[in-house]
Parts: C-alpha cells; structure tokens; sequence
C-alpha cells in the first residue's frame, strides 16, 4: 500500500510522517520546510507513506507545489490521506475537494485540534464524515495524539473510491461534459477531475503532452464558458471557487461550533508587539544577540573548551601510548597524532557551539517566531525587488546553505528564486561558525557574541545590497507574500532535541568524511616536499604552492601561505579551513592554536579574515546544489566569481580603513 499525505503549507505533514512511519525528518513551525517528497515505511509494515510539499491547491505557483501536482498524475498510489489544520478548516477544505474530487479514496487526519479547541472552536468529526463520505480522524501530530487511529482506518478505506461532485452550476457543468467527452483516456485518471482543473487553468493539467491533439477543442471551451459568465461578477476561476466556497460553507455550520469569538488569543497579543512594524526587526536583532551570547560566552564556549583539553590532552596521550605498544613507524604516529587528531580534533571541539546554537534556532522555528520575522522582513525585502518569502530560504542558510538554496523553490516567481538562489550562500552557515569561534576566543574575548553577531548581519545587509543591484538587471514580477502565522507554542522535546540534531549531525558527519580526507591530504602536502618526506613545513609542498598565492591576500592583511592554503582546503568545506590551520599552524604541546594565531594575526586582520570566510566562494556542496537548482553553468560560475569579488573588495575596506581607525 502507498499512502500519498498532502495538506497546506505548515498543517503538521512532516510531523505526522514522523509519527507514522517511526523516521525522522526535519520538523518546523513554518511555512517551506519541505521542497520535495519525502517517503517512509508506514509503521507495522502496511506499507509506504510519501509526504508532499504543502500546498493550498492543486493548481501550482511554484516549483515545490508543482512536485504535489506532478505525483497525482505520474504515480501509482492507493489512497490519500489529507491532513487539515482544524483551526484553519474553511480554508483548508479547499484542497480536500480538489482531492476528494480526484477519485481516489481519501482520509483526512484532523490536526490541531487542541489549537482549535483554544479559539473556541467545537469540530463534531461524525458530521464531517457524513457531509463528505470519508473517514475524519481528530489528531494532534506534533504530540502523537491519535495518530495510531489512521492505522486503523487504512485497511478499510483502501477500496472505497470516491464518487465527490460539486454542482458548479448549469453553464460549468455543461462546459465539464463537453471536456470530459474530449478527453482521451489518460492513465484511468478521473476525467471530471481533469476537466475541472483544466477550466481552473492548472498548468500542469493544461501542458500534459496526451491533451496536444484535442487541446486547441478544450482552450475553445473554456473561452466561451468565459465569454457566457462575463455578465456575472465572477469569472470561471473564481465561479468554481464560489461553489466550493459554498459547500464548504455548509459542511461548516453543520459540524463546527464557534464560542468566545471576541476572545483575543495569546498569538495575537504577542504578535502586537513581536511584527510591529518598528520594533519587528530590532526584536529579532536582539533575539539573535542573546542566542549569540548563549553560544559563545555562557554555555558553548566553556564546553568547548573542555573538549580541547580533552583532544590535546588525555586523548593524544591514550593515542600515543598505544601507537608505542604496538610499534608504530614515526611516519604513522604523526599522521595520526599532527594530522587526524590535530586536525579533526580541532574541529571537533566546536561540536558543543555548533549543538547550543542549533537548540536555540530549532526552538525559535519549532515556536512560530520565525514566519513572524520573515513577514517583518517583507517591507524591506520588497524595497530590494523581493518579497518576504525570500528571506525563508536564507534564514535556513544559517544552518546551512546547501538546504537554503533548496527553499528557494517556495518563491513563485522564476526570476526571484533565481535572485535568492544566488544570495542564499552569502547567509553564515554552522560550517564558518568553527571558523569564528576560533578567531574571536583569540582576539575579542569579551566581545565573542557581538563580533559573530555583526558577521551574521553583515551577511544580511550583503544580501539585500546585492538583491538591489542584481534586481537592476533581472527584472522581477510583482508578487505577492502570502505566510502562514502558526499560532505560538511551546516546543516539543522530542522534536526539539531531534531537530537540533538533525541540524547538528551533518557537521559532525563531515568530521569523518571531508575533514578527514582533507586532513590526511594537507598533512601530505606539508609532510613530503621537493627536498623529500619529514621537510621542515616552510619547504613543503604546501608552503612552495601557496606562497605564489599568498601576495594576493597581503592587502587584506592575511598574506600568509598557511592563511593562503586554509582559503583554498576551505572550498570543499568551510570546517576544513580550521583543520588546516591546526597541521599548518605547529602547535606546541604547551600552546594552543588560539595563541599561536593570535602571534600571526592581528584583531583588524582576525575580523578581516572572518569577514572574506563569509562572502567568499561557496562550499563544494553549495555550488553541486546551485548548478542542480539551476540548470546552468554559467550562473553557477557566476556565483563563484561574484562571491570571490565582494569578498575580497569588502575585506580590503574593513583591513585598510580599520589600520587608518
């Protein structure tokens, strides 16, 4: 059995795919989170579940919709289950009769019944079953209430296909029979439904290749039945609309009870202050500052560096001791000691910031916060030829860019989804954030927050110049930004813990994939050069082809190989850049990187060098997922050569004008 889950933007699909198949995948409490389906094995061994990206009807606007739309035509599944945000019933039974319509059996899991019960809402499930003919089930996803009642109701309704029918009215229903009687057998696709989506002008329906001989016979139909309805103040479109409007209109008074109405919620007192239109984005700087202050100066950092202790410490030790017992050659001792352990290690030790931070950006999404500070952002992402929706996809840069550039499929509009695709890498990942820990516990110590912090919204400010700019020369639609505000809640544990590592795991993950291999292949380099194995490391290999390079970045006051070398090792993975240092740098047993760079830099060339780790060249997992959202070298090189320049310029600009301060 394949069950198909569909549902609107941000009505707990992913977190029911959770409960039912026993996976996990990214949850949040925010339009977009996901951009592509997502399948799993249906808990008990029923069979598989495909969770669809949301989408408020089968007519697509955008990329992400368009999967939703694309599988109902192209697959082969058994039944539907439509998940509807019983606080939002009236708009989101608009999707249910588009799928109730498609003929395949259909079930809806009726989430948030708790939320709806708060407004003031009394929802008799009964009722709905008998209005629609399927089976309703009250759940609450995020928390797992119910949910194992949908096991129940699978078998039973995997063979009861539906027979939905709206009247749409004389003229429709007459333009729907002529269309139906047009239409050539399509994969046993329901021909009414076909019909109605076509006079709905759902792209996808109209561009199917099987429609291209009776196409031009459809079109003609479809313009008389708008030329008929000109008289009337509704056109086709919004004539089905209106009739869909209706019957969901009387499904609501016959099973939905309302009470407290003037009752003003706790989200919208809150909101009152948190998306003011002054304080909105202040708010939101501060919001950042304390995460930042958590991060780095009250938990992070101290974890941190117990960590170090521990890898330079008693684990190189425990290392050394057994390397000796088993008679290792010198050779491996120092690959594994000054190249994995130096290396790697060095990143590691990292991991306890990276989790804090992601705590606290999971708590943040999974609290509704987070829709708020896209919509605060829309006046000003509208004044750079963008809209609100664009700011999605870089807040999910922060965790990484690899996904922010994938969010950009929410954004309607081809030439603003190219414009953030491009602006997505300039966002701060974790991977730089081992980078400025680094650097700012060896120079701004009492200032680590507020100094990552200026970097995060540098970032930003970047961005929205570059949008600007890019905006002149790619001209952009008008659009409009339409956000679910979820209402606020408390974060679940369990989902919050799993997101944060989620979040977290892949930094971890690449400590024993890129980082590894890149350590292994620096130390090689900085081992071996022309003179032969174990050169002094200003002889090696690394040392002779990055001094060619270094002359570039003097005037950005890092004109050193090694600072050369990690800028390069740094495109495969921004965590690379701190592992390099750590084989390049020799550290002493009693010193620690932090104080031999602090001997290398200074603070204005510190922040400098932080400031083109930001801005320049994407990461190769960044630049793979560009050319693969865009189909197209050029742009893909374009971001690379663009980047590379505003790094270097803005660089140059913080060094010299910081030396003449």
């Amino acid at each position: 059995m394949e069950v198909a889950l569909f549902g609107n933007p941000n009505t707990g699909k992913t977190s029911l795919f959770n409960e039912l198949t026993g996976s996990y995948e990214y949850v949040g409490n925010w339009t977009g989170v996901t951009v592509e389906k997502k399948v799993g094995q249906l808990k008990g061994n029923y069979g598989i579940l495909i969770d669809l990206p949301g989408i408020y009807t089968l007519n697509p606007l955008s990329k992400d919709e368009a999967v939703a739309s694309r599988f109902l035509l192209e697959n082969q599944f058994s039944t539907i289950l439509n998940i509807v945000d019983a606080s939002q019933l009236a708009r989101n039974l608009h999707l249910t009769i588009q799928l109730l319509e498609f003929g395949k059996p259909v079930m809806i899991g009726l989430n948030m019944i708790d939320v709806a019960k708060s407004r003031g809402m009394r929802i008799d499930d009964r009722v709905m079953m008998e209005r629609l003919g399927i089976q309703v089930v009250p759940i609450v996803a995020r928390t797992g209430k119910g949910c194992q009642a949908i096991h129940k109701q699978f078998d039973m309704n995997i063979h009861n296909d539906l027979n939905f029918q709206i009247d749409y009215g004389e003229l429709i229903e007459a333009g729907i029979s002529k269309i139906e009687q047009l239409l050539p057998d399509i994969r046993s696709l329901n021909k009414r439904w076909l019909a109605i989506q076509f006079l709905e002008g759902n792209d996808v329906i109209c561009n199917m290749p099987e429609l291209d001989t009776c196409k031009q016979a459809l079109l003609d139909i479809s313009r008389q039945l708008e030329h008929q309805l000109s008289d009337d103040k509704y056109r086709l479109k919004q004539a089905i609309y209106r009739k869909r409007q209706q019957f969901i209109d009387a499904v609501m008074k016959d099973a939905v009870q309302f009470s407290n109405l003037e009752k003003r919620t706790f989200s919208e007192k809150l909101d009152s202050i948190v998306t003011n239109k002054y304080l909105g984005i202040p708010i939101f700087i501060l919001v950042m500052y304390f995460i930042f202050c958590v991060t780095f100066n009250w938990g992070g950092s101290p974890l941190s560096d117990l960590l170090d202790h521990f890898f330079s410490g008693p684990l190189s030790d425990w290392i050394q001791i057994g390397l000796t017992k088993v008679h290792a050659t010198k050779f491996i001792q120092d690959i594994i000691l000054n190249g994995i352990v130096a290396g790697v290690g060095g990143v590691l030790v990292f991991v306890p910031q990276i989790f804090v931070l992601f705590f606290f950006i999971s708590f943040i999404e999974d609290s509704g916060y987070m829709a708020r500070v896209a919509m605060v952002m829309d006046r000003l992402m509208e004044a750079v030829g963008l809209n609100g929706k664009a700011f999605i996809p870089l807040i999910i840069g922060f965790g990484c860019n690899v996904p922010g550039v994938m969010a950009a499929r929410t954004i309607e509009q081809p030439k603003e989804r190219l414009l953030t695709t491009l602006l997505t890498p300039l966002m701060s990942c974790s991977a730089r954030l081992s980078v400025y820990s680094l650097f700012v516990a060896a120079f701004f110590e009492k200032y680590q927050a507020l100094i990552v912090l200026s970097l995060y919204l540098l970032g930003i400010v970047v961005a929205l110049i570059l949008a600007k700019v890019f905006s002149l020369f790619i001209k952009t639609e008008g659009s409009v930004f339409v956000i679910e505000l979820p209402p606020y809640r408390v974060p679940n544990a369990r989902s919050l813990f799993r997101s944060t590592w989620d979040k977290g795991k892949g930094f971890v993950r690449k400590a024993g994939t890129f980082i590894f291999g890149g350590t292994v292949a620096i130390w090689l380099l900085s081992y071996t050069g022309p003179g032969g194995v174990n050169v002094p490391i200003d002889k090696s290999f690394m040392a002779v082809i990055c001094s060619y390079i270094a002359p570039i970045f003097t005037p950005l006051g890092f004109g050193t190989w090694q600072a050369a070398a990690a800028l390069i090792t740094g495109f495969l993975a921004k965590e690379v850049v701190v592992s390099t240092m750590n084989v390049l740098y020799f550290v002493p047993d009693s010193s620690s990187l932090e104080t031999v760079i602090s001997h290398t830099f200074t603070p204005i060339s510190a922040y400098s060098f932080m400031v083109f780790i930001l801005l320049y060249i994407p990461c190769l997992s960044t630049v793979a997922i560009i050319q693969k959202e865009t189909g197209s070298k050029k742009i893909t090189i374009f971001s690379i050569i663009y980047a590379l320049m505003i790094a270097y310029i803005l660089s140059v600009l913080v060094y010299q004008i910081g030396r003449l301060l």
